[in-house]
């Protein structure tokens, strides 16, 4: 199907002064990316987490290391390393390394189930892993899924002395008292000492796969998107040119996780192509990381608006000095107006919202960054990014400005496609357009504004949830015989998760065990916050599919019915995934100031 119509690119008019339309990209491997900015500027910081800094010429002698060890390890060009790690130091050098050395990068979300790691290792053949210490229970190390090498690493020795206890406290409860590590493991020092400073890069090539990145899934064959090094450095050297190709100038704040495309791009290789300095943190409360703004002073903030709304509740409780950030890029849901228009007052940034998806890389819009966003809008495509409207009926019919229809985005970003998965492919990329599934408008001028979502995701907190992936988990309870999962708007999450429980005939359905089952086999923000026990059918249409639409409008509106409250969080956390958090608890039931640690939020609608 081809789209018809007269199409043009009104936003070219309103970019930022100095923002070319189109964009020279070096055919290179993403990792050029860490080579150039050693060669540029050797001596300065990389990265810093928790006083302990790194150069860009230690982070590349690191990245060798790496890339080294792996292929004495035996990894070959095109094979799959898993990385389960939060955001520590050992992530870039880590990432960059497998990309050296020809591998292909498995972000983990820390924060998944047991099932949901095993699942993804075995799907994508991930021979070895990297991964923190405190989540080691995580990992199969025997059956299918199970990784030939596991280097795991451990971030006591930077953190300040009481949170270093805490933490070997949470070690010796997840690994027992000898802190013993599976027979199939090397302590993260010793697979350094594999490699070398010298190793020289796999070549590979632009086309090459550079990350498979699971999108969701709790199922045995979760979709997982492909990119290639060709779309990372890509959407890495357009947000360099989108923020005024600033070179070693720049402090990036890295709450999000890196596990997550948004956080990855934004905090990660971005910063890198500008030589920036990133400031790591794998955990999201708002009061700590309001301190570390004060004494690190970064100039850049990728964020959720969940962070935004937590900073704005803490500054109106205590004062902080933030005057030093000059640009908040928003992601991951809409960002409210209010809360943009206060944390500008608080800090006197410049707050601008854009959108992306994990399919392209992942940003495709940003609002201009010279105080011309319009608020409500996501902004303006990148630089050799094209974005049009189609009616959502057929795909094929461009439709004219303020008129709603299905987004469309081509751009060097976008996706190779999904893991082995022809079919999801075939129907996201048509004739050349990634079809992203999402309703928006545009304005004459060529700013966007998303209207809805044609998919029934759920965003809370930032944090992408698939409906059909949860039911899936949730039908296996034995006092189930259907379920549907939808989400309803909440003034702090954005939404949260709901449910309508069908119990099978002659049981009385336990609530209590219901949540039990939940919080064993579903990471934390996929857990339902609301439910609702029906003894009636679920709504379906005449195919039988379940009209969600019709029970978040049942239970979302002002005057809709009420759904019942699941447990509280503090009932939760002994049940929640290992996290490696500042209080070295296991993770709790997310709030929205656990929005960038407990979650990998992203600019995804």
């Amino acid at each position: 199907m081809v789209v018809t119509g007269e199409r043009d690119r009104p936003w070219l008019a309103h970019y930022p002064a100095g923002v070319p339309a189109t964009l020279e990209y070096p055919s290179r491997p993403v990792y050029w990316l860490l080579e150039e900015a050693a060669a540029r500027l050797p001596d300065r910081a990389a990265m810093r987490f928790f006083g302990h800094e790194w150069s860009y010429r230690e982070l590349l002698a690191l990245a060798r290391r790496v890339s080294g060890a792996l292929r004495r390890r035996g990894l070959q060009r095109g094979e799959r390393v898993g990385l389960l790690l939060p955001n520590c130091p050992e992530y870039l050098p880590s990432l960059f390394g497998i990309w050296m050395a020809g591998g292909v990068a498995v972000p983990l979300n820390p924060l998944m189930v047991a099932e949901e790691v095993a699942s993804l290792q075995e799907s994508t053949q991930c021979r070895i892993l990297i991964c923190l210490d405190l989540l080691l229970p995580l990992v199969r190390n025997v059956g299918p899924g199970a990784p030939d090498v596991l280097v795991a690493t451990r971030i006591d020795a930077y953190l300040p002395w009481w949170d270093r206890q805490l933490y070997r406290m949470a070690r010796v409860q997840r690994l027992g008292l000898s802190g013993s590590l599976p027979a199939n493991a090397i302590e993260w020092e010793n697979f350094l000492t594999e490699g070398s400073e010298t190793s020289e890069p796999e070549a590979v090539e632009g086309e090459d796969l550079a990350n498979i990145l699971p999108t969701g899934g709790t199922t045995g064959h979760p979709k997982a998107v492909m990119l290639t090094h060709r779309n990372l450095l890509s959407n890495a050297w357009q947000l360099y040119h989108w923020t005024g190709r600033r070179t070693g100038e720049d402090v990036i704040l890295a709450c999000l996780p890196f596990f997550h495309s948004y956080g990855l791009m934004c905090c990660g290789l971005s910063a890198v192509a500008m030589n920036g300095t990133i400031v790591l943190h794998h955990r999201f409360r708002a009061d700590k990381v309001l301190r570390l703004i004060e004494q690190e002073r970064p100039t850049i903030i990728p964020a959720v608006p969940a962070m935004l709304t937590a900073f704005n509740k803490e500054l109106r409780r205590r004062k902080y000095n933030v005057a030093g950030v000059r640009s908040v890029i928003s992601g991951g849901a809409a960002l409210p107006q209010a809360v943009a228009e206060e944390f500008a007052r608080h800090t006197g940034a410049t707050v601008v919202e854009g959108y992306g998806l994990s399919e392209a890389s992942p940003v495709t819009h940003a609002g201009p960054l010279d105080g011309s966003a319009r608020p409500g809008t996501i902004g303006l495509p990148l630089p050799d990014t094209d974005a049009i409207i189609v009616d959502a009926e057929t795909g094929t019919r461009l439709l004219p400005p303020g008129e709603v229809g299905e987004l469309l985005i081509r751009g060097p970003q976008v996706m190779r496609g999904y893991w082995n998965n022809p079919e999801a492919t075939a129907a996201a990329l048509r004739d050349g357009w990634l079809y992203t599934g999402d309703l928006a408008t545009q304005d004459a001028d060529g700013f966007f504004r998303i209207v809805d979502r044609k998919k029934d995701l759920i965003i809370t907190s930032g944090v992408n949830v698939y409906p059909g992936d949860v039911e899936a988990v949730l039908r296996r309870f034995e006092q189930v015989e259907d379920v549907a999962v939808f989400g309803v708007p909440d003034p702090d999450r954005g939404e949260l998760v709901a449910a309508v429980v069908v119990p099978r005939p002659g049981i009385s359905f336990n609530r209590r065990a219901f949540d039990a089952f939940a919080r064993q086999h579903l990471e934390v923000h996929k857990r339902p916050r609301k439910v609702e026990v029906s003894q009636l059918p679920l709504p379906r249409n005449a195919l039988g599919k379940v009209l969600r639409r019709l029970l978040r409008e049942k239970f979302s509106g002002e005057d809709g019915e009420e759904m019942a409250e699941s447990a509280p969080a503090s009932a939760e956390a002994g049940a929640s995934a290992p996290s490696a958090g500042t209080d070295h608890t296991p993770a709790r039931a997310s709030t929205p100031s656990d929005a960038a640690a407990s979650a990998p939020p992203s600019p995804n609608r």
